[in-house]
């Protein structure tokens, strides 16, 4: 039971990640600090997309469920839990690498954006 509940934290912690690093520049626009966290976040995001690495909490989550006699999975926590969501079925590698590339266009877009308010005088009404 323990091992269930420790494999579905992982599984949990292993998705806010994902979502952190997807999103987590948006949150940077709401509060700058986030910008700093954000950055290293979305380095390692998009280089284990982009070198079709497995992060290291899906070993971890895996051998979790295996120790409390749940069956694990082969592959990665993308490709395990939302492939289907967000890759189309056979998804080329060459596609994974452009999904990176456009992780990272897509940020670097946001903090233009940050760096440009950063610049900006705040005023109050």
């Amino acid at each position: 039971m323990t091992y269930r509940i420790l494999a579905d934290l992982v599984l949990v912690a292993h998705g806010l990640f994902v979502a952190f690093v997807m999103f987590g520049g948006l949150l940077a626009l709401w509060k700058r600090w986030v910008a700093f966290l954000h950055l290293p976040a979305l380095a390692w995001g998009a280089m284990v997309i982009g070198m079709g690495w497995i992060c290291p909490l899906t070993p971890l989550e895996v051998s979790l469920r295996e120790r409390a006699g749940q069956e694990g999975y082969s592959g990665g926590f993308i490709a395990h839990y939302v492939l289907g969501i967000i890759y189309p079925e056979g998804i080329a590698r060459t596609t994974q690498v452009v999904l990176a590339a456009l992780l990272i266009a897509g940020n670097i877009i946001v903090y233009i954006l940050w760096a440009r308010r950063r610049r900006l005088p705040m005023t109050r009404a």
